[in-house]
């Protein structure tokens, strides 16, 4: 008998917000909202960004003011809104308009009447004749002067970039003032804040969860698709040497793509459980999570976090995608819209995906998911999201360009169609079912996903099926998207509201259309509407995946039929005060009083401290051991 995985806890932050609690979700579908959720919203923003601080039941603004929660929504509400979802760079990352360029220079020196002679050469510029400053001091744009025989330096210059718009995180929000981030690269410090909060948001504390648990029956899967390249990972390790600048022993180990993974282990959770990282360009995710559920049904272990931590806002990054013609430039966003009058277009629709568009929004975010076996879940009381029974997974086959699509997503969108009809029906594939589509926004990927959806979709008999694109309002986080379409999809049985593709106006005339709806709108179908949905990634160098995602009502659905009405009933005791605990995690975070989980240095464990016998492995600290009764699946070969 297959467990079922289940997802007990999720957690995160990408440019809407906080992940937890459907705070992210609600940001995108804000104006169909209660405004007693809208406060919620706003209030949380206020102090993710730290435009206010909670004292004494009251919120105080930077300037010191005294507000009640109306106030201070009236006051700051529009906003805290603007400083979310994709938006003009903002320079607390670095400056679109001024971005520096170092060109390396060779300084001589000599003392005349205590001035200092500079000859300028500059090598990677041949053709231009050599300076000379008579200066009492370095002039302006030299910077890193370093003496070796020659005085070395380099001159800065600076240029704007083409794309400036990005799905940065809310403005303001600083991961590195929440625990001692000892230099992290910002994908970890992001990755701290949150695995922290998809723990804290089960409502079960993980000491419980590890008391039920045997060390080698957890894992973490969890990566990021290109590393941590911001100048305190591997982006520092490769300019150091070249601006003069010391190395650091940091740079490399800090700058692998594993390093999520590794930082859940060592300083959140604790675990020494199973551990994998799955690269897969924009299906990473669904990579890592693929691997997770597998282990859980098999029941090779019984409690998994899958996550991933992306900080690709960089640069470097840009003018890397750029250069291939994949990002969203300025110039090509205002002739889309007909605009010649100004200067920039409205960042705001950079991404529009299925509509007539010029590329993708580059995005950053870190989401974690935390999942159980059913079973585990019915005995904790736990809060059950959702379950995702099986992943697919599967490459391109030949290609002349690796960048180039190929026809591994007709297999993993038609093998979970097929899977999730053997689930719920045909009725409920084709009538009860979204598809949260990978939908980056370049001209290429409108016309091959929507063929693949479309053929895929027709195949099973469907007319209508609603397909949506959450990166139209986050950006592109890359090998962290999954995770984003994942809990931002759980948000739609939370308020009943399917998100729509807002930022797109049309549908553009090479788009397949038939057997799909794209929704353009957010529609509220309520909490109960949909049974299942199909998320998709359709990632570069041939990395496809498709997850399906069964609801919460249908994930009980089936757990009744496995346990008793008495089963059943404890359960739901248990699980109400779980609910509550969640709940009183959400509301410390929205006023700020929450910080994330960070154990440096926390139970180090030796060698020595270990019981080991021929029978188990006795770890401190873990009620249930580690047992060496290992099964040999080959026993019919001895």
């Amino acid at each position: 008998m297959a467990r079922l995985p289940v997802i007990v806890g999720f957690g995160g932050i990408n440019s809407a917000g906080r992940t937890s609690s459907h705070q992210a979700y609600r940001r995108i579908v804000f104006d169909l909202l209660p405004s007693s959720i809208q406060q919620d919203v706003l209030l949380d923003l206020a102090t993710i960004t730290n435009m206010a601080e909670h004292k004494n039941g009251l919120w105080y603004t930077d300037g010191e003011e005294a507000l009640d929660a109306a106030a201070l929504i009236d006051s700051i509400g529009e906003s805290l809104l603007a400083r979310t979802l994709i938006r003009r760079i903002h320079p607390s990352l670095f400056d679109v308009d001024n971005v520096v360029l170092h060109k390396s220079t060779t300084l001589h020196s000599s003392h005349e009447d205590e001035k200092l002679s500079f000859t300028i050469k500059t090598r990677s510029l041949p053709n231009d004749r050599p300076t000379n400053w008579q200066v009492t001091e370095l002039p302006n744009n030299l910077s890193e002067v370093v003496v070796d025989g020659n005085l070395e330096a380099f001159i800065k210059d600076t240029r704007p970039l083409s794309v400036k718009a990005a799905g940065q995180l809310p403005t303001g929000f600083d991961p590195s003032k929440l625990y001692q981030s000892r230099n992290h690269p910002r994908g970890l410090q992001m990755t701290v804040y949150g695995a922290s909060d998809a723990v804290k948001s089960s409502g079960i504390d993980w000491e419980v969860i590890r008391s039920k648990v045997a060390p080698d029956q957890m894992a973490v899967y969890a990566a990021n698709s290109i590393g941590q390249m911001d100048d305190l990972g591997f982006g520092g390790m490769l300019k150091s040497a070249l601006m003069g600048k010391r190395t650091t022993s940091k740079h490399l180990p800090l700058g692998y793509a594993q390093m999520p993974a590794d930082f859940v282990n060592a300083y959140i959770l604790g675990s020494v459980g199973n551990v994998g990282t799955a690269i897969g360009a924009c299906a990473t995710y669904f990579f890592n999570l693929e691997k997770a559920i597998e282990g859980i049904k098999s029941g090779k272990f019984r409690v998994a976090m899958v996550g991933g931590s992306d900080a690709p806002i960089t640069p470097e990054i840009i003018e890397g995608f750029r250069t291939m013609g994949a990002l969203a430039e300025d110039t090509a966003l205002l002739a889309l819209d007909q605009i010649s009058n100004q200067q920039e277009p409205d960042h705001t629709r950079s991404c529009r995906p299925f509509a007539q568009n010029c590329g993708f929004t580059i995005g950053e975010s870190s989401q974690w998911t935390l999942l159980m076996d059913d079973e585990l879940a019915i005995e904790l009381g736990a809060q059950i999201f959702g379950a995702i029974p099986a992943v697919f997974s599967y490459a391109d086959g030949h290609k002349k360009s690796i960048s180039a699509p190929g026809i591994g997503n007709y297999l993993t969108m038609s093998k979970a169609m097929a899977y999730l009809q053997n689930i719920i029906g045909n009725d409920g594939l084709t009538q009860r079912t979204f598809i949260q589509a990978h939908g980056t926004s370049t001209p290429q990927n409108r016309i091959t996903e929507s063929h693949v959806l479309s053929k895929a979709a027709i195949s099973f008999g469907a007319s209508a099926m609603p397909v949506v694109a959450m990166k139209a309002f986050l950006g592109h986080s890359q090998g962290t998207a999954g995770g984003d379409q994942l809990h931002l999809s759980l948000g739609v049985w939370k308020d009943g509201i399917l998100p729509g593709i807002t930022t797109s106006h049309a549908i553009a005339d090479d788009v397949y259309q038939e057997g799909l709806k794209f929704q353009l709108k957010h529609e509220v179908y309520g909490k109960d509407y949909f049974d299942a949905a199909l998320l998709n990634s359709k990632g570069f160098g041939g990395n496809n995946a498709t997850a399906v995602l069964l609801s919460p009502n249908q994930t009980m659905k089936m757990l009744k039929k496995r346990y008793s009405a008495e089963q059943i009933s404890d359960y739901q005791a248990k699980n109400a005060n779980v609910v509550a605990t969640a709940e009183e995690y959400n509301q410390s975070m929205i006023r700020g009083e929450s910080l994330p989980i960070y154990k440096f240095g926390f139970n180090v464990l030796g060698g020595e401290e270990l019981v080991i016998t021929d029978k188990e492995i006795q770890l401190p600290g873990y009620d249930i051991p580690v047992s060496l009764n290992v099964d040999n699946e080959f026993s019919d070969l001895k």
